[in-house]
Formats: structure tokens, sequence, C-alpha cells
């Protein structure tokens, strides 16, 4: 194994060592299909103005269809999503079923269920090694009020939160 990859293994592994929430992108593509995408690199920005962020590969299998919208929605997925985030993680068509997710109000993708959904516009992408960096303006946010737990990635693996989900 080269020393390139040795470092990017341990690399990946401290990376791993960060336990994050788990969401979906959610975009219409060209032919106005919803399609979504799993991530766990979603940051808040900044309150005033309202923006958000995170990031794709830029050999994404969904990388055209995502680069080429002008919106996206990010839905933060509950626990009770694994099914769904790994559908959307693997090869595959992407597309989100029917029943599956709602309208916003300007027409962005609300998965049913999801803890909170942000529909955005895109504010800015910045070029990031092999990643792109979306910075999305926040138009309308939603938050589930029910104590339910998030779907947490830990060490390549979904995690448990330990307590009652308040």
């Amino acid at each position: 194994m080269s020393s390139e990859m040795l470092q990017q293994k341990a690399l990946r592994q401290a990376f791993g060592n960060f336990g994050t929430g788990v969401a979906l992108i959610g975009v219409h593509d060209a032919n106005q299909k919803a399609v979504g995408l799993t991530i766990n690199s979603f940051a808040s920005v900044s309150l005033e103005p309202a923006l958000l962020s995170w990031c794709l590969a830029k050999d994404s299998q969904l990388f055209a269809p995502i680069t080429d919208a002008d919106r996206f929605s990010v839905n933060i997925l509950a626990a009770d999503q694994t099914e769904l985030s790994n559908r959307m993680a693997m090869p595959g068509e992407h597309l989100f079923q029917a029943d599956e997710w709602t309208a916003s109000a300007s027409g962005g993708i609300f998965v049913n269920g999801a803890l909170a959904q942000f529909d955005c516009r895109l504010h800015q992408t910045i070029e990031a090694g092999d990643h792109v960096v979306f910075l999305g303006a926040i138009e309308e946010a939603w938050a589930c009020d029910q104590a339910r737990d998030p779907l947490v990635y830990f060490r390549g693996g979904y995690r448990q939160l330990l307590g009652d989900g308040a």
C-alpha cells in the first residue's frame, strides 16, 4: 500500500471519529424528478443572513443534477430513517418515491418524517479540493416538535444516542 493510500486511510479514520448527524439533499433533476443524496457534511453558517453549508464530492453520481440546480433542500433525518439514508447513499437512481416527500412553499423537497427541513436558494459554491462546498440561503425552515432521536453516523456506522430522546 502506498504512503498516500495509508495517509488517506488514516485521515478517513480520524474524520470518522467525529460523530455527525445525517441529512438528505433534495433537488429536482433536469426532468423535474425529485432526487436525493445522503450527506453528513451539513453545518449551520449564519443566522443573519440565514445560511447553511454542506459538501459534495466532485465524483458524486448526482454532481450534475445538484450543481445545475439553483435551489436545494436539506432534510435532517431521524433515527428511524436509516433505510432511506442507505438507499440515497448507494449507487442507483436516487429517486424519491411520491409518498416520501412533500413540496415546500417554493416546490422544494421536504422529506416526510425528517427532524428538520430547510429550503434554500443557492447562495455560493466554493471549490475545495475534491469537493464543492454549497452555501444555501435559507428561505424556509421547519423543525419537528416531537421528541425523536436523530440519525447519527460515527466510525463508519449508524449509532444510537443514549437517553430518552428528549
